[in-house]
């Protein structure tokens, strides 16, 4: 098959099958897996993922996984916590969304029993389709640890990004991606943040994405901000493309794709994933449309949700994946 000018893709999540949820088995994991990949397939998705169900943990259902996944996996860092621990790290700037830190750092941080290769051969086994991996930034992970041992912010969040990068150099997706959800909201963090990213994908030796957005929970925008305080942060970027929420994004955000360097290409979401209402092929082709004329379509490489799907309901999250693929057709052609 001829590779289309513009691919479909997905953030990554997928909302979880209630039957998961009553029936926490191995089996039903894989049988939940084996829905989500074929949903995806079915819907046309070029590029699939597993709906990020390689983390589900039934005891941390809230955020799909996207932070315990990885620090509970992890060693040298101690969960059970006292009331001082808890009200000392309710001050941390920026930290009022969460209620308790994910976990208390007392020793230099190992990878544990994380194995992301595994995880993502499980999938691999049960798709053909073309397949993207996932993982949280280091950024974001070091933010919900309280540090007791390194005493230096950054250099936790480093060693938090060497133990992401040993595990992808042998995950063989399509696409790995880094998503990060926080930088939006505090900008003046984005040079740490980018060396940070590049340090995860140093041993990468397939694509590699960046996905930014401005934070998702019950339909919420969590971070406030603007792309245009991020150009130098995209930038300093070593991947070959971003996954950018552009959906719900104000018109003078499209702006700031025409000062991102060509050397990486374009992820444009034109998917709401904030509200319940399914887009039409048409209103989809218009989002491309427009930025089409800004950057020009040569420019966009990707087109997908703007961020996760893990909380829609799913009849909702089909229609919206069906949708994106018949607007880009509109544009593209089906070819």
């Amino acid at each position: 098959m001829a590779q289309k000018s513009i691919v479909t893709t997905v953030v990554g999540s997928y909302p979880t099958p209630q039957w998961l949820r009553v029936y926490n088995t191995s089996e039903s994991l894989r049988d939940a897996l084996l829905a989500v990949l074929k949903t995806q397939e079915l819907a046309g998705i070029d590029i699939i993922s597993d709906g990020e169900l390689s983390r589900w943990d039934i005891n941390h259902p809230e955020t799909n996984g996207m932070i315990d996944y990885f620090i509970r996996a992890f060693s040298g860092v101690r969960y059970s916590l006292t009331r001082t621990e808890i009200e000392e790290f309710r001050k941390q700037k920026g930290m009022s969304y969460r209620g308790k830190p994910a976990g208390i750092v007392t020793e230099n941080l190992g990878p544990g029993i994380l194995n992301l290769t595994d995880d993502f051969n499980q999938v691999k086994s049960l798709t053909h389709t073309p397949l993207k991996f996932t993982v949280t930034s280091p950024y974001m992970l070091g933010k919900v640890l309280m540090d007791g041992h390194y005493k230096n912010r950054d250099e936790l969040m480093f060693a938090i990004a060497d133990i992401l990068a040993d595990q992808l150099a042998t995950v063989q997706a399509d696409v790995i991606q880094v998503d990060e959800a926080n930088l939006t909201g505090h900008p003046e963090d984005a040079e740490l943040v980018a060396n940070l990213i590049n340090r995860v994908f140093s041993r990468t030796n397939t694509k590699k994405a960046v996905h930014l957005c401005f934070g998702n929970y019950g339909g919420q925008t969590i971070q406030k901000g603007t792309y245009s305080y991020l150009i130098k942060f995209f930038n300093n970027l070593e991947c070959d493309h971003v996954v950018l929420e552009m959906a719900r994004r104000p018109e003078s955000d499209y702006n700031m794709l025409r000062d991102i360097k060509k050397e990486i290409g374009l992820g444009i979401g034109v998917i709401d994933i904030k509200d319940n209402q399914i887009e039409t092929p048409e209103t989809v082709a218009h989002r491309i449309e427009d930025i089409a004329r800004l950057v020009g379509i040569e420019r966009i490489q990707y087109v997908h949700p703007d961020c996760g799907l893990w909380m829609l309901p799913r009849s909702v999250a089909d229609a919206k994946l069906r949708a994106l693929v018949a607007g880009r057709n509109l544009v593209v052609g089906s070819q």
